[in-house]
């Protein structure tokens, strides 16, 4: 990748960029994280009262799951406009989404107040939010990269380091809303003030990111090339390979994200740890996973990011066995130093260098489809991976850890037929086509 050295105003637009691209994945994060710890430890009585504990569990994690399995099509509608019309406006928009969404959950009435319409509506909250974050993370992910001349692996890394912030800041909230309130007061209206706070974190998001300009890898294309098929039918055609090695290389690191930030919560509290000495070991680790991204990703701009994602791969597949053990132990102490393993140490080696490794798959009118879809796809992972989990509960934890380590095997397999990319150019870079000859992205 030329090393050419920003001007004072293109620096100017990458730090905002950058920051952007950071704020909004906190938001959206935040909120859809959010989700996830009241998944786990709140909705199953609010929202699926009239179940058994244990099915009402599984039914909470599955309108979890919802979220996920809603994000490709977020990916597929923003990313279409997005290679068409331009990143910034699609952010503007997946921004709002997500905010309004998760201030309406804040408000829906529970399932003793409405019956079967309080599943449904949070259903169809949790899909709405699901398509946003499916258009948000390749926008802001290429706001970042397309604006950055060097260092792209470290710039385009906030919008992933978004996600543990987001974490953290929605763990914070829930816990503080618990602390305040009574057991009672908490599962009547208290878990609802996060999800209010939303209308705040939405207004600070818009305001930076209605400063920042279109990205000057799209303004050049755009002005210069005639649009052919929709961005979709073109990643389809031309460039199935690098989609479907996409979907592989992230689908390890997203499993192990669910595991991690979903599952645990719901396998240690059920193991008798109390519900905040969980969310305290959650929060200690997101702070870490924070720094652990961008570091390797920082890390990927030098030696690669086919070194630092497999070795991460690889870390991270033992962890999986070293999991469950460390928490059957009781100790809370186990319990925080297995999650930090997990989710700040070898975790964000998978996690962090795919902002930028995703970007130079694919060329500028695709990027934004290509990228969005091969990391939402990969994503279900993480939707899908808490409810298998929990379905498997009389397998035994070593079956778990088994499946773990195969997706993180899988990244592995997916990495190594990939290559080496953080070198490419991101103006009409060589990319693979389908049949893995080189060939112009377009």
């Amino acid at each position: 990748m030329a090393q050419t050295p920003p001007s004072p105003r293109s620096a100017s637009q990458l730090r905002r960029a950058v920051l952007s691209s950071y704020l909004g994945s906190v938001i959206e994060y935040y909120d859809f994280l959010l989700y996830a710890t009241a998944a786990a430890v709140v909705f199953d009585r609010v929202f699926f009262s009239s179940l058994d504990p244990v099915v009402g569990t599984i039914a909470s994690l599955g309108t979890f799951t919802t979220g996920y399995l809603a994000r490709p099509l977020g990916g597929v509608i923003f990313g279409h406009f997005g290679d068409l019309l331009g990143r910034k406006r699609m952010l503007v928009i997946t921004m709002t989404m997500m905010g309004v969404a998760s201030t309406l959950i804040g408000l829906l009435p529970t399932y003793a107040q409405i019956g079967v319409w309080a599943p449904i509506l949070l259903v169809v909250l949790r899909v709405l939010q699901g398509i946003a974050v499916g258009g948000e993370w390749g926008g802001a992910v290429l706001m970042s990269a397309e604006h950055a001349t060097t260092r792209r692996g470290l710039w385009a890394s906030f919008t992933n380091a978004g996600a543990p912030s987001g974490m953290v800041v929605s763990t914070l909230a829930l816990t503080f809303a618990a602390n305040v309130t009574t057991g009672e007061q908490f599962l009547s209206w208290g878990w609802r003030v996060p999800f209010l706070l939303s209308v705040v974190l939405l207004a600070i998001g818009l305001f930076v990111r209605l400063k920042v300009e279109e990205t000057p890898v799209f303004a050049e294309t755009s002005g210069r090339t005639k649009r052919g098929s929709p961005p979709l039918l073109e990643v389809l055609r031309r460039h199935p390979r690098n989609l479907l090695l996409s979907v592989g290389v992230g689908f390890g690191a997203f499993v192990a994200q669910g595991t991690l930030t979903t599952y645990v919560i719901s396998y240690a509290v059920g193991h008798g740890f109390e519900r905040q000495t969980v969310l305290n070991a959650l929060t200690v680790s997101s702070v870490g996973a924070v720094l652990g991204v961008v570091g390797y990703s920082a890390l990927s701009d030098r030696v690669g990011r086919r070194p630092v994602v497999l070795g991460g791969a690889i870390a991270t597949a033992g962890v999986g066995f070293l999991l469950f053990p460390m928490i059957d132990t009781g100790s809370a102490a186990m319990l925080t130093l297995a999650v930090v393993l997990g989710q700040s140490v070898t975790h964000p080696a998978m996690y962090g260098p795919l902002a930028a490794l995703y970007t130079e798959l694919f060329g500028t009118r695709t990027r934004y489809t290509g990228a969005s879809l091969g990391y939402q796809l990969a994503g279900l992972g993480a939707g899908i991976g808490p409810v298998v989990f929990a379905s498997m509960a009389g397998a035994g934890t070593v079956a778990v850890s088994a499946v773990i380590g195969a997706c993180c095997l899988l990244t592995v397999v997916c990495v190594l037929v990939v290559g080496e990319t953080h070198t490419a150019s991101l103006r009409d870079e060589p990319v693979r086509d389908a049949a893995g000859r080189r060939a112009t992205a377009g």
